[in-house]
This record gives structure tokens, C-alpha cells and sequence, in this order.
């Protein structure tokens, strides 16, 4: 490792503190504060953690995590894209993929190579580790949206199927959380924080 390579280091982690600053629709538990893409990113990780042992096939806990911490890094020049969205897709784009080879291209090859290697197979979601990341990506804003008392449920009028059609990629990681996570679903219609099809 040179001095040019630690630059080009320095300037990604100068460039990545623009996550701090993206801000999602989904709140804070128990809060009318935005989550940012910071916070998500960090609690994602701590989630794969805690819940590593739920996951449907044996995983690597690092690329996990690795792909939690990353995985919205292209939200600085792409922009978040809610997942309710009913004009914009919040599948992978060509705006997301430029953005990863730009600010993963900051970092030395090898680094680059790696990282944006890590988001790609997060996106693509085929891998064991994939699919149980993907899981935490879709499990905490369900409980955020809970403890808000339907969050952006009600404030986007999203209706069951589509919040069941949008979480189920859960069950691909872990058949226990999915089935929890229906559970609290089924719970939030029964109370009156999401509802049914119209």
C-alpha cells in the first residue's frame, strides 16, 4: 500500500459520508424522524448479527454484513427509491450500477473490484448471503412501520397485498422470520395500521 492508494482511500470515505445525509421515508422507531441511509445501513448490519442464525443456509456473517454496509452507498448519486414507489421501480437500475463504478472507483483496484463484486451479487440476490440480506433490508422498516402505527402505510395508503407481494423476498433468507414478519402483517391489518386491498 502507497500514499496515492491511502489518498484514494481517504477521498471514498470522505465520499461515503454523503450516506448520512440521504434521508428514507420509513422513520425512527417510535419517532416522525426520518431514518438516513446511515443509520439503516448500521442497523441492518447489527440485525444480520443478532439474527444469523435464522438464516434458511449456513452464510458468511462478513459478506453480509459487508453487503448491508454498502448496499445503499449508490443512493448518493442515484437517489433513494421507496419501495412503494407506484412510478419508479426499486429493482436494481443503469443509474445505481454507474453509481456503483463511480464511487466504489474511487478506492484502489482491488478494493473497487471487491466491493462493487459484494453489491452486485447483493442485487442480484442469489446467493445464501444475498437472500439473508436482502431480509434485513425488507424486515426493519415492517418494525418500523409498526412501532409508528402503520408509518408509511397509512401515509402512502399501501394496501396488504402489496406490502405482502413487497416483503415476501423474506422467506427467501429465513422461512422463521417470514413467517413472523407475516405474522405481524396480519396483526397490523387486525389493528387497524394497515389496509386491506381496496
Amino acid at each position: 500500500m502507497n500514499f496515492e492508494q491511502l489518498q484514494q482511500q481517504v477521498d471514498f470515505i470522505h465520499e461515503i459520508d454523503k450516506v448520512k445525509y440521504i434521508q428514507r421515508r420509513t422513520k425512527l422507531f417510535n419517532s416522525d424522524r426520518p431514518e438516513n441511509d446511515a443509520e439503516h445501513s448500521w442497523h441492518l448490519s447489527l440485525m444480520a448479527i443478532v439474527l444469523a442464525g435464522h438464516s434458511n443456509e449456513p452464510i458468511d456473517l462478513l459478506k453480509v454484513i459487508k453487503m448491508l454496509l454498502i448496499h445503499d452507498v449508490v443512493e448518493i448519486d442515484s437517489g433513494d427509491i421507496f419501495l412503494y414507489d407506484n412510478v419508479v421501480s426499486h429493482s436494481n437500475t443503469e443509474a445505481e450500477t454507474i453509481a456503483a463504478r463511480r464511487i466504489f472507483g474511487l478506492l484502489p483496484a482491488d478494493q473497487a473490484e471487491e466491493l462493487i463484486a459484494i453489491w452486485e451479487e447483493f442485487e442480484a440476490g442469489e446467493t445464501a448471503e444475498a437472500k439473508f440480506a436482502r431480509a434485513m433490508d425488507r424486515f426493519e422498516p415492517l418494525l418500523q412501520n409498526r412501532s409508528n402505527n402503520g408509518g408509511t402505510w397509512k401515509e402512502f395508503n399501501v394496501t396488504y397485498d402489496k406490502v405482502v407481494q413487497k416483503k415476501s423476498i423474506i422467506k427467501e433468507g429465513s422461512d422463521l422470520l417470514w413467517s413472523y414478519a407475516k405474522t405481524l402483517i396480519d396483526k397490523s391489518v387486525d389493528e387497524g395500521m394497515l389496509k386491506k386491498n381496496s
